[in-house]
This record gives C-alpha cells, sequence and structure tokens, in this order.
C-alpha cells in the first residue's frame, strides 16, 4: 500500500493509505495515527483516523505544514504495514428488523429510493441475492462487523464487514438522502453499514433499529457516563436479532439505569483472521457467551 498525502487547508493534513477499503488498509491507518498521538509532535491538535485514511490537523504557527508532513512520513516508515494485532473488544448490538419506525420513514421516502415498490431490506436483500428478508437477516448479523471510524456526527460508528469480499453486503445510498431518519437506524451505504446516533438527514439503506443509545452528549445512561460516546475505531460489533417485546423491555431497563451491553475484551488478530475468517469470527461472537 503506497500512501498519498495532500493539504486541506492551512491546518490539516490527509493521508489515504490505499484507495479501496480493507482491514489492511484500516490497520495502517489506526497504527500510524497511534504512533503520532505517543510522538507528542508539538504543533498538533487533533488526530483523525478513518476507514482508509487519516487526518491531522496542525497549528501553523507552532510546526510549518512540511515539517509535519516529514514527522508523519518518518513515523509511517518506521510502522511499515501496521500492526497486524488489536486488543479491542466486541458488543453485541440488539437490532428489531423491519421496525415500525423506519418503515414508516421509508415509506415517506420512496420517490428518493431506486426502487419505490420495496422497503429498503427487500431491495438489498434482492441486489445481493439473499433469500428475501430472512436471508438478508441471516447474512447482515451472521458474522461480526469492525468499527473503522466513528464521526460524521457525533458517536456514529461506520462499520465493514468480517467477511469475504464476495459475501459482503453492497447497496448503494437513496437517489437523494432523506430529510430524516430515526435516531439509532441501523443503515447501509455501499459496503458501510452503520449506526444513526442522533434523529437527522440521511441518505443509507434503513434495515432496523436498536433499543441500545450509542451517543449521550449529558452521560445520563449508565454505560455512558464515563464518555458520551460507545464506539472507538477498532471495536467489533456483532448484530443480535430480537422481537418487539424484548426491544421494550430493553427501551425500559435502559430509561431505569438498568441496562448493560453486553461485550466482551477480545485480542484481534488479523492474520489468524485471513487465515480462517469463519473460524475467527465464531471464537470472536464466543467470547460473548463466555467460551
Amino acid at each position: 500500500m503506497t500512501s498519498r498525502y495532500s493539504y486541506g487547508g492551512d491546518e490539516h493534513i490527509f493521508v489515504e493509505c490505499d484507495e479501496e477499503m480493507s482491514l489492511e488498509a484500516f490497520f495502517k491507518s489506526l497504527s500510524v495515527t497511534k504512533a503520532v498521538k505517543v510522538a507528542r509532535i508539538k504543533g498538533v491538535t487533533e488526530i483523525c483516523p478513518a476507514n482508509a485514511s487519516y487526518q491531522i490537523k496542525f497549528d501553523p504557527d507552532v510546526i510549518r505544514p512540511d515539517d509535519l508532513l516529514a514527522e508523519i512520513k518518518k513515523i509511517e516508515s518506521e510502522v511499515g504495514g501496521g500492526h497486524s494485532k488489536l486488543a479491542t473488544r466486541i458488543i453485541e448490538i440488539p437490532v428489531l428488523y423491519n421496525d415500525p419506525w423506519t418503515r414508516e420513514t421509508l415509506m415517506r421516502f420512496r420517490d428518493r429510493h431506486q426502487s419505490p415498490d420495496m422497503t429498503d431490506i427487500e431491495y438489498t436483500a434482492k441486489i445481493n441475492r439473499l433469500d428475501g428478508v430472512d436471508g438478508f437477516i441471516k447474512a447482515h448479523s451472521g458474522a461480526p462487523w469492525f468499527v473503522s471510524m466513528v464521526g460524521f456526527v457525533a458517536g456514529l460508528p461506520f462499520l465493514y464487514q468480517m467477511v469475504e469480499r464476495k459475501r459482503q453486503i453492497q447497496s448503494p445510498k437513496y437517489l437523494r438522502p432523506r430529510t430524516d431518519t430515526p435516531k439509532l437506524t441501523i443503515g447501509h451505504g455501499g459496503c458501510f453499514g452503520c449506526i444513526y446516533s442522533v434523529r437527522g438527514a440521511g441518505g443509507y439503506q434503513m434495515f432496523g433499529i436498536t433499543p441500545m443509545p450509542i451517543y449521550d452528549p449529558n452521560q445520563q445512561i449508565r454505560y455512558l457516563r464515563d464518555f458520551m460516546c460507545l464506539f472507538n475505531p477498532g471495536d467489533i460489533v456483532k448484530w443480535r436479532p430480537i422481537e418487539r417485546a424484548e426491544y421494550d423491555a430493553i427501551v425500559a431497563d435502559v430509561e431505569a439505569g438498568k441496562f448493560s451491553p453486553n461485550m466482551a475484551n477480545i485480542d484481534f488478530s488479523l492474520d489468524a483472521y485471513h487465515a480462517d475468517i469463519d473460524g475467527t469470527n465464531a471464537k470472536l461472537t464466543g467470547a460473548l457467551n463466555g467460551h
């Protein structure tokens, strides 16, 4: 992978690790940004890893752009292709697929969709040659997803499906963005999944909704008191399909301060993953059940 560097105005350097998304490109981005943080370069004010790239904000009155670029290139040469091991977390996200709220929303915006006579799940199942809604849910929830970046809006995770590329779910964005998306919608655009952390405009296909908040600016939700955003780049997500009764029960538990996410600390090896993708995924998801 050959990096491409560019300046973003007077205060940013943008580095593209690869032209296409891959876990290798993500690991390189994460490894370099961690090394830049450790280096504590004077003048660097923000470090933002992304799917297959990263951006660094700096104060040009403290460090010249070309001097910072030289520092970044030096660090990148030392890091090489990036570390292949990561101590991280796997987090289970309950999902009510085909829920009434996203269905009501998507029906209001069919004039902006590729297939106005189908729901988003039906459309995505069809173009991915899956066996209807049930086949889609099985494919979507059957393997873990990697959090490759967090942002766009506060706390929103971008998710990359951990299966062979030929098995990855692909679905385009709406032809024109919606002006409304329910909070905690499970969305998908291109090869990336996401969870809409807040209500607002959006263009991703909508598949369901989770009762589990992932962002709380007031930090009043029990498991978000230490930090307002749940996800970090490198976290791994496992979807768990639920029915309406369990959805309502979790919403009530969150409001009562009784709900805690099912998560586990894990060690992820990129080499082991490529050697046996399904076996590695089984071990990762088994950690959620204490196996």
